[in-house]
């Protein structure tokens, strides 16, 4: 059984798949989640080869029960929580005069209500951890468009800024029992997520996942007592 052990949703391939990779080499037990069960089960495979125990639970965020049995498969196979990354996310752009209900509601369903409905089930587990160490820690992917809006993605934008806010409610509720809540907010990262703007930016020059596996070495690295809300990642240019 892993000394230590972590929840990565989102996390067959992009920024779940770079962080898990990380965490499990930094010697956590992995537990990898996601839609799509072939393409879950292959990235889960390549943790393996790497010498990381994995154990794999493919899921839909958009279903609470879903989510309930994710969190009900790890602590059966690690029996502790130390690390959760909220990460599953869904990116529909079009025009808000146009925007198909369905499509909405799967931004706010996975973006947004999955991060809370997960978080809630990882709680005990959590709050264990954070009494055993006083660092138990929980990342919720956001983006930059969290932090401005962005026409042509305002359903997403909406749902990253809810991140943000939840994630500040999140710590003021649980920093009291050693669980640090930090949200990430990139522009650019080179995943399948960015195809659409890669002929504008090259997928060189974008933020790479492997960086964002390293910001989440350094909040587990920081002083408990350190308290990093939300960490910014943008591209020289950038502006915010």
């Amino acid at each position: 059984m892993a000394e230590r052990a972590a929840l990565v949703t989102g996390g067959s391939s992009g920024i779940g798949l770079a962080v898990a990779r990380a965490l499990g080499n930094d010697g956590h037990g992995i537990t990898l989640s996601a839609r799509r069960p072939d393409k879950l089960e292959a990235a889960a495979e390549e943790l393996r080869g790497d010498g990381i125990d994995v154990e794999s639970v493919p899921a839909n965020m958009a279903e609470e029960d879903d989510i309930k049995r994710v969190a009900a498969a790890h602590k059966e196979r690690w029996g502790r929580l130390d690390v959760l990354m909220n990460n599953a996310g869904v990116g529909i752009g079009g025009l808000i005069a146009e925007a198909e209900t369905k499509k909405v509601d799967m931004q706010l369903d996975v973006n947004l209500r999955a991060v809370y409905l997960m978080t809630r089930e990882s709680i005990p587990m959590l709050k264990e951890a954070g009494a055993e160490h006083h660092k138990a820690l929980i990342v919720n992917t956001a983006s930059i468009a969290g932090k401005r809006g962005e026409g042509w993605l305002a359903a997403y934008s909406a749902t990253k800024f809810g991140v943000v806010g939840l994630s500040q409610g999140m710590h003021k509720e649980l920093a009291q029992d050693g669980i640090q809540v930090t949200a990430l907010c990139p522009a650019f990262v080179a995943t399948a997520m960015t195809d659409w703007v890669e002929g504008e930016v090259p997928k060189d020059e974008m933020i790479q996942p492997e960086d964002i596996g390293e910001a989440v070495r350094y909040l587990l690295r920081t002083s408990p007592n350190c308290i990093v809300p939300e960490i910014q990642f943008i591209r020289p240019g950038d502006s915010l």
